[in-house]
């Protein structure tokens, strides 16, 4: 059967020529393939490492000028997956070109080369992945010299007229920023006017503040999150509207740890509001909320805390403001008020209230303090202060302003509680003090500034049961006055058991002396003393009153160096007193004199009194100086118990008569050795031999004529001296009716030893005898009590 297969035709036979041609075709193909691919691989090599050239790089400059952000690009390189990539960006400010905002290390292009070979807007997107952008400050010693943005991604579109910006992300100063928004750009763009240098060179000290600030915070848990959502028109950059949130778990900045921090803000038509900022810490709660229009300079504001305040001023170099403080519990502050910032004045009004518990200022522990305060710069008032310890209150007031200074204080605080807080003359002062009760102080003090040196001021002085210099008192009242370094105490009075005084002190602070007028007391003049000045206690001491006596005081008590004291003390003893000469206590009966103290020195005038039932008249001047107790005095006595006199010094209780006459004298001290002075010694009426040292002389006398003796010796008269010890007379004479004695010599008290010539001498009938008086002269001898006369002719 035939094949129903079609045969293959024969193939053409070809030329060996036309087969050589088509295989060098091909070859040349291959190699154009290989050029072409070299080239565009070295295309894309030249251009990912050396870039574009400068016509490139404008054209890119000069699109990003016209989507609204003014640029340089050093570098612009194709990246084979990214695309079209700027390198080493420098941002400018678009109305100042000069002025560097910030560097950004690469941004990619998105491109429509169709628009761009069309000459049309080409820009369609950038894209920014793990750029840095840094702004650059001004060199500031101990500031930063820029901020940075660091790990930034973020996307920008730019549709017609807009600016879109999907999302943006940073850290700023450990801080994890995002932003979202779009900003208006039409077509007929006109930048707003120009800030002045002024004000630009201020936002960036401002930014500069604020990074150097920020970094010293730490995260220790999560970087704080910041959101930000803005709209608005590139040309009115100030009338945008840009919402931000902030949230911080944990933030720490040396040794304050604060907790939930949360802030939101808005700004919308110029006016910035913050309905919350808060945060915890330790100890309590912050909050606060405000408001700023720029357009007006005004803003408002209101905050509360409880939080530890001393660790948070501390972590910013403010602890020295309440370094002096202790707090056992943190204060609660509440605060509103309002400010007007902008170019021209700026004012401030606060208005608040305060309230602590347990705490201590310096060493002093307090219970509480509760005040309403306000300030407004020029201004500051305290309203209702209140000062608790366990000891009282204080409650004050207080304003100052400008040449007017106002502050009224009501206080029963004990004083010796307040010692640390005080200078050392006023510490000083007060613990010279005692109290069983608080006294109550109140003041009202005038002035034109906080200066003391400028304050006036009067108030009133209670106390009750206290000590002043170791000397009780068991009350005291009196108006004060203060002013020009003076303070003073008018219409004092105070009581003790035995009496009281009253009158006016005064102490000048610059001249440091105390000015005593008028004061009139009936107080134990040795305890009341030790008020005005201790060192004057030793000086009155040794005058011992059966009463109190009545003391008139008018002068001035220079303290320290001063050479000014001059106080009077006009003193009258109607009770008598008691004081000690040569170891024996002589009792007057009353006295009274005038005692004038100077500087080292004590003069006494006028003295007046009676002893042993005669007048005693006198003076004195005696020395105050350190290591100097020398004295001199002069003394007068008429008509004295003659036997009260021997019975106190010769314990002899039988002599009669009366004792005149008149001593000057001085010495050291107590010290009998030291006694020196001159004098007459006079007695009438009385008994002359009845004094022990010449009772045997009585004897003598009888035996020469019957009858002499006791009797006859009534009258004695002895011009004196004393020195070292030693009475000392060269005519002593003793008349009798009968008979006189004269004679000469010596009596140590000191050593109880007697050194005295006496001869018999005429009077009267035995003036015939004459011749042989020098036949009766004796000589005493041995002690003062138990003398031994002998004749000195036989």
């Amino acid at each position: 059967m035939p094949s129903t297969l079609t045969s293959e035709p024969p193939r053409p036979r070809l030329q060996g020529g036309r087969l050589r041609g088509s295989g060098a075709r091909r070859a040349l193909l291959r190699l154009t393939i290989v050029l072409i691919v070299f080239g565009l691989a070295f295309g894309a090599w030249y251009l990912a490492r050396k870039g574009f050239s400068r016509n490139w790089r404008n054209l890119v400059v000069a699109e990003l000028h016209k989507r609204g952000v003014e640029a340089s690009v050093r570098r612009l390189t194709l990246d084979p997956f990214r695309g079209l990539i700027a390198r080493d960006v420098r941002i400018f400010d678009y109305k100042k070109r000069e002025q560097t905002l910030a560097f950004v290390s690469e941004i990619s292009l998105d491109i429509n080369y169709a628009a761009l070979f069309h000459r049309q807007p080409f820009l369609n997107a950038i894209d920014i992945r793990n750029g840095d952008l840094t702004i650059p400050l001004p060199p500031v010693a101990g500031q930063v010299a820029h901020a940075e943005l660091t790990r930034f991604r973020a996307h920008v579109y730019f549709p017609p007229e807009r600016i879109e910006v999907s999302q943006a992300e940073g850290y700023f100063c450990g801080i994890r920023i995002s932003a979202t928004g779009q900003l208006i750009k039409r077509a007929n763009y006109v930048p707003s006017a120009n800030d002045s240098a002024e004000e630009a060179a201020r936002r960036l000290r401002l930014l500069q503040t604020l990074v150097t600030m920020l970094q010293r915070f730490r995260y220790p848990s999560v970087a704080p999150e910041l959101q930000v959502k803005f709209a608005g028109d590139l040309s009115e950059l100030e009338d945008a509207h840009v919402e931000t949130t902030l949230h911080a778990g944990e933030v720490v900045r040396d040794q304050y740890t604060a907790r939930n921090l949360d802030l939101t803000s808005e700004w919308k038509d110029r006016t910035l509001t913050i309905p919350r900022l808060e945060w915890s810490d330790q100890a309590g709660r912050f909050s606060a909320t405000g408001t700023w229009s720029r357009l007006k300079g005004d803003a408002t504001f209101q905050a509360r805390s409880t939080i530890d305040l001393a660790s948070l001023l501390g972590s910013f170099g403010l602890g020295a403001m309440l370094g002096d403080f202790t707090f056992q519990a943190p204060p609660l502050i509440e605060a509103s008020g309002s400010a007007t910032i902008g170019a021209g004045a700026k004012q401030v009004e606060v208005i608040g209230k305060i309230a602590l518990d347990n705490f201590a200022y310096k060493t002093v522990a307090f219970e509480g303090v509760t005040a309403d305060f306000a300030w407004d710069q020029k201004r500051i008032m305290l309203r209702e202060l209140r000062l608790r310890h366990r000891s009282g209150q204080l409650s004050a007031d207080l304003l100052e302003a400008p040449n007017d200074f106002r502050l009224n204080i009501e206080n029963s605080i004990i004083p010796s509680a307040l010692v640390p807080l005080v200078s050392a003359p006023l510490a000083h002062f007060l613990e010279a003090w005692e109290w069983q009760r608080p006294p109550n102080v109140r003041l009202s003090v005038r002035g034109v500034s906080r200066d003391p040196a400028t304050w006036h001021g009067e108030g009133a002085l209670a106390l009750g049961p206290a000590r002043f210099h170791g000397v009780t008192m068991n009350s005291a009242s009196s108006d004060l006055r203060f002013g020009d370094g003076v303070y003073a105490l008018a219409n004092f009075k105070v009581t003790r058991d035995e009496g009281s005084g009253t009158g006016a002190f005064s102490y000048n602070t610059e001249r440091r002396e105390i000015k005593i007028d008028h004061v009139e007391t009936t107080l134990n003049p040795s305890d009341a003393i030790m008020w005005i000045n201790p060192r004057f206690w030793e000086h009155v001491k040794p005058y011992r009153f059966h009463h109190t006596p009545h003391v008139s005081a008018n002068g001035i008590v220079q303290l320290g160096d001063g050479k000014e004291t001059h106080l009077q003390l006009d003193v009258s003893v109607p009770g008598g007193m008691d004081y000690t000469f040569i170891d024996k206590v002589l009792s007057f009966e009353q006295i009274g004199g005038q005692l004038l103290f100077t500087d080292d020195r004590l003069q006494i005038f006028d003295l007046k009194g009676t002893l042993f039932s005669g007048t005693l008249s006198g003076s004195a001047d005696v020395s105050l100086a350190k290591n100097d107790h020398h004295y001199t005095a002069t003394l007068a006595v008429e008509k004295a118990d003659f036997p009260s006199l021997t019975d106190l010094y010769f314990k002899y209780k039988t002599s009669r008569g009366e004792l005149s006459g008149k001593f000057d004298f001085g010495g050291i001290g107590a010290d009998k050795k030291s006694l020196y002075g001159a004098g007459a010694v006079e007695v009438r009426n009385g008994n002359v031999f009845a004094i022990p040292v010449f009772g045997p002389l009585s004897e003598l006398l009888s035996k020469i004529v019957t009858g002499a003796g006791y009797s006859v010796a009534h009258e004695a008269t002895a011009p004196f001296t004393i020195r070292e010890g030693v009475i000392h007379t060269d005519k002593l004479k003793v008349a009798g009716k009968l008979f006189a004695m004269v004679g000469h010599g010596d009596i140590n008290f000191v050593k109880n030893d007697l050194d005295f010539d006496i001869r018999i001498d005429a009077s009267g009938p035995g003036a015939l005898l004459t011749p042989l008086y020098q036949l009766f002269e004796y000589h005493g001898s041995g002690s003062l009590t138990k003398p031994v006369w002998r004749p000195k002719r036989f």
